[in-house]
């Protein structure tokens, strides 16, 4: 019994050793990507607290892609260990891009590099977290579950997937956009961090709705495609109930719009309601189905 505790021990602090390289490695790759941004400063010196969110995502991205194969059936240490540094450095490289997508693509009015590092809008950086955590969960579920095919070709599902769930995440950013009576590229870049937090909780509940569908033994592509835009399509009529929901119920007596925008202290606590009815529908959702 004393052995098997030992053991179990040494196998944990080797994935914890080899983890900690990760997020090394991971702040080496975003320095590689962002030439022009001292992690350092921006947290130490400056205190930028929008850098600091969207770092933390970043940081929770790479422990959710790391988790995909520490939870998931063991093929062996060496096996794991072999698939936590490949998945970690294509997750890094994977993340970085996603950035630039967030950038140039969902929210193309303005830089969110500029937000987050000369203007410090914490908003832009509670963006950019979830565009990281919702590219972790995307790659998640394309990576639990049991193999059954050869480690190349799942790199190429994580590829395919996480792909796909770049352009659903674009699609999400102009249903909400839809939606809502308000310009969120406007109020975003105002640093409104209701507005942010709120458009947030749409991203994340799509992303995970895809994650459950991709999750597990990969079948066929038409099959996953079937599954992908089911969920997508579901996650899309989520928005709009769920934000309809949280003004008649969550928020009785008060509209989200007048507290979110149409004051002069944008209400956070209100977006926080909103960004749970998203994530929390979407939770329940993979719960039942």
């Amino acid at each position: 019994m004393l052995s098997e505790i030992m053991h179990t021990l040494q196998m944990g602090g080797v994935y914890l050793l080899l983890a900690f390289g990760i997020f090394i490695i991971g702040k080496w790759g975003y320095h590689l990507f962002n030439r022009d941004i001292s992690i350092k400063d921006q947290l130490v010196e400056q205190d930028n607290l929008a850098f600091a969110m969207a770092h933390v995502g970043y940081l929770v991205g790479l422990l959710i892609v790391i988790g995909s194969v520490i939870t998931g059936p063991s093929n062996g240490l060496q096996n794991d260990l072999t698939e936590i540094s490949i998945y970690g450095v294509l997750a890094i490289i994977l993340f970085n891009l996603s950035i630039f997508i967030g950038d140039k693509i969902i929210l193309p009015r303005f830089s969110i590099k500029k937000e987050i590092i000369i203007d410090r809008n914490v908003g832009a950086g509670v963006i950019e977290a979830s565009i990281m955590v919702s590219s972790a969960l995307i790659i998640f579920g394309a990576i639990a579950g049991e193999s059954t095919h050869t480690l190349g070709f799942d790199i190429l599902l994580v590829l395919v997937f996480w792909a796909i769930g770049q352009l659903a995440l674009i699609l999400v950013s102009y249903v909400y956009q839809w939606i809502t009576p308000y310009d969120i590229h406007e109020h975003i870049e105002k640093d409104n961090i209701a507005v942010a937090v709120g458009f947030s909780g749409a991203l994340l509940a799509v992303a995970n709705l895809i994650r459950f569908g991709i999750e597990g033994a990969f079948e066929s592509w038409s099959s996953s495609f079937i599954e992908i835009g089911f969920d997508l399509g579901i996650g899309l009529l989520l928005l709009p109930i769920m934000r309809y929901m949280t003004d008649q119920i969550l928020l009785p007596g008060q509209k989200l719009t007048d507290e979110m925008v149409n004051q002069e202290n944008p209400n956070v606590g209100a977006a926080l309601v909103e960004f749970f009815a998203y994530l929390g529908g979407s939770i329940l959702i993979t719960w039942c189905v």
